[in-house]
């Protein structure tokens, strides 16, 4: 019998078996960030333990940092300047380099370590983040972790991890227009329940996903969390070389074919076992939009709130109520054309250049309603001069977007930037629980398309009509 992906990994960091379903993997990357990397590093420095690699380490300044340009360390956070200098001075000690604010290479963590050739095929990467399985879109073995643990393994580079159980998710056929990445895990999630990946190392695969972008791919393992997966990731493949090639800290030269060599046995065998596997044809996706508190409440733009008795159980029915009750919806509304106040790009989801690309095509030539407010964050300091050399920039700035510097405050909020009390925005990120973006900020989740046209048309709209129509007639 042969070995799926995620077991071919788990074999290749084994240090010891532990017994129980547990085993001690080593970790080749730690990820740190100033909210709970701070803690990590502040663990360290009281119980007198050094970082054992501080080469395999690294800190980006992203979650807490303000996104209006010309900032500095000062944030409208609460405390949150001191969170900021004190992982920096805590980073300098310990020799852990720092994408900084003011840097070229600043931003999301989830962006830069792929983007710098930190996260490569067949790693193992960790960071006290959630949504650390992003970059499971490169053939890594990346998870979230909680601060104690990340203090574990700077200290020790390996960490005691149960055994998850293996998921295919393979998507069948091609997408149709107008649907992306963002579109397929909605409708995963919707589907098969925001528990359905439980317990398990999600695999993506299928045509569909040979046929993503790299950046495609990592918006599908980035909301494998939202799954509740363990972790999500997709097999390296010659599209994922290339976009690797050439990364400030891949491979090169001779160490460069070695790695390939050596990635080329990075797949699922044919014979492999997985314990569940869902099937997913193409044709049945469609642009996805939120209507509730939960990535799972999810229906196609052109659908309806559901109604309660749709709801698999009592208990699930008591939470739709709490859900509707916080968006103001009822049971059967339309939701296109709801009004909105907002419109966000942004978020380790959706913040690429991909993503930023397919947003202009759809705003170019055109302007953002009256009356709603639309931001774009990049993802990265380089993300955004990328944007900008190709004149995206111009682009959401003609259309009436802010063009903002890279980092995660827009999508999640800590007590420092939002859209405001109650406003109901259309947005890129990758949850729309209560208060994600704000006090009362009202959450509809999306692809970077759909929040182009809603953005224009004022209102929760379709990218395939809205493209249809020649500008002057978006509405």
């Amino acid at each position: 019998m042969g070995s799926t992906l995620v077991e071919k990994l788990w074999s290749r960091h084994r240090v010891a078996d532990l017994g129980d379903g547990t085993d001690l993997l080593y970790v080749d990357r730690v990820l740190l960030h100033e909210r709970t990397g701070s803690i990590a590093l502040k663990e360290l420095a009281e119980t007198g333990r050094a970082v054992r690699h501080p080469g395999r380490a690294f800190v980006c300044m992203d979650h807490i940092v303000d996104t209006r340009p010309g900032r500095g360390d000062d944030t409208v956070m609460p405390g949150g300047t001191a969170f900021i200098r004190e992982t920096r001075a805590a980073a300098a000690a310990a020799g852990i380099h720092v994408f900084d604010i003011g840097q070229d290479n600043q931003g999301i963590v989830h962006v830069v370590s792929p983007e710098q050739g930190i996260a490569l095929p067949g790693l193992t990467v960790v960071c006290p983040d959630s949504h650390t399985c992003t970059q499971g879109g490169l053939g890594a073995l990346a998870w979230g972790i909680g601060s104690s643990e990340a203090a574990h393994a700077l200290a020790t580079q390996t960490l005691v991890v149960r055994r998850p159980r293996q998921m295919r998710v393979r998507f069948e056929g091609a997408l149709g227009a107008g649907v992306g990445p963002k579109d397929m895990i909605l409708h995963l999630i919707a589907t098969h329940g925001a528990d359905g990946g439980a317990g398990h190392a999600v695999e993506f695969s299928g045509p569909a996903v040979s046929a993503l972008s790299i950046e495609g791919r990592m918006t599908l393992c980035n909301m494998a969390v939202e799954f509740a997966a363990w972790t999500g990731l997709c097999a390296p493949d010659a599209k994922t070389l290339a976009w690797i090639d050439g990364r400030p800290r891949a491979p090169k030269g001779a160490d460069w074919a070695a790695a390939v060599a050596d990635w080329a046995e990075l797949r699922s065998d044919d014979d492999a076992v997985f314990d569940r596997e869902i099937v997913i044809n193409c044709a049945d996706i469609a642009p996805y939009v939120t209507w509730g508190t939960s990535p799972q409440h999810a229906v196609p733009i052109d659908g309806r709130v559901p109604a309660l008795e749709e709801a698999r159980d009592a208990t699930a029915a008591a939470a739709w109520r709490r859900a509707l009750a916080y968006m103001d919806l009822t049971p059967g509304q339309s939701l296109a054309g709801l009004p909105i106040d907002g419109a966000f790009i942004g978020s380790c989801t959706n913040s690429r250049l991909f993503d930023l690309r397919a947003a202009a095509e759809v705003l170019r030539g055109r302007t953002v309603a009256p009356g709603v407010r639309a931001i774009c964050v990049p993802g990265s300091m380089r993300v955004k001069a990328a944007a900008e050399a190709e004149g995206l920039h111009t682009v959401f700035l003609d259309a009436g977007f802010e063009w903002r510097e890279s980092g995660c405050s827009m999508c999640f909020f800590a007590g420092g930037e939002h859209f405001g009390q109650s406003q109901r925005v259309v947005t890129t990120t990758n949850r729309n629980f209560e208060n994600r973006q704000g006090p009362g900020t009202r959450s509809h989740l999306a692809s970077p398309a759909t929040v182009a046209a809603s953005a224009i048309a004022g209102r929760l709209a379709d990218a395939r009509v809205q493209a249809l129509l020649p500008p002057a007639a978006k509405v």
